[in-house]
């Protein structure tokens, strides 16, 4: 029988992009919306490794499961790390990509081509039902252009541009962009951390 891996989230595009990169590894993986009764876990962490710290462990205490869980967003440096871990609900809560993209992009207008620094991080953290938990962080840093390119990825994939390329993430090939983005460096640190994890079950 498999070992069975928790997702803590019900992205979908985030659900896919974590199951394409575990894709190797011999595993069942579910997210919350497989298990009914988990509740919202509040993210109101200072950090992504505080918030992806409680989501992982909350849902493996309740799920009985070991869980893997991510916090991740965008830092612009012209903006003094904003959004980071507001990065979903910059333009305010419940807002959609197209309005904190339009959002980053007002704020960012009169900002010179040289000084549009950004890096999307993210940080993983896996726990166990008896409250271990261990985190690790990974980053891509890149360039913040001035208008959308691209149809692919989601959050503000159409407005990056990782460094050493011309394209935005949602323009690569999902393959490319899980290879070089901020939560494939992440994963990749975490890998031995759910093997770990889930052989000590």
């Amino acid at each position: 029988m498999h070992k069975r891996l928790l997702l803590a989230t019900r992205n979908q595009h985030k659900k896919q992009e974590l199951q394409a990169m575990l894709a190797d590894l011999s595993i069942e993986i579910l997210t919350l919306d497989d298990i009914a009764g988990l509740p919202k876990v509040d993210e109101d962490g200072a950090t992504f490794a505080e918030n992806a710290s409680k989501k992982a462990r909350q849902n493996a205490a309740l799920s009985g499961m070991v869980c893997l869980a991510d916090d991740s967003g965008l830092t612009v440096d012209v903006l003094d790390g904003r959004p980071g871990v507001y990065s979903a609900r910059f333009a305010g809560p419940g807002a959609n990509d197209d309005e904190n993209n339009e959002k980053l992009l007002e704020l960012m207008e009169a900002v010179p081509d040289d000084r549009r620094t950004a890096s999307f991080v993210c940080a993983i953290a896996v726990a166990n039902p008896q409250g271990k938990v261990s985190v690790v962080e990974g980053s891509c840093p890149g360039r913040i252009i001035r208008e959308r390119a691209g149809t692919g990825g989601f959050g503000y994939d159409p407005l990056f541009v990782p460094d050493g390329y011309t394209a935005t993430f949602a323009e690569l090939e999902p393959e490319e962009k899980n290879r070089i983005s901020h939560r494939g460096r992440a994963l990749a640190l975490a890998r031995t951390l759910i093997e770990k994890y889930l052989c000590s079950e």
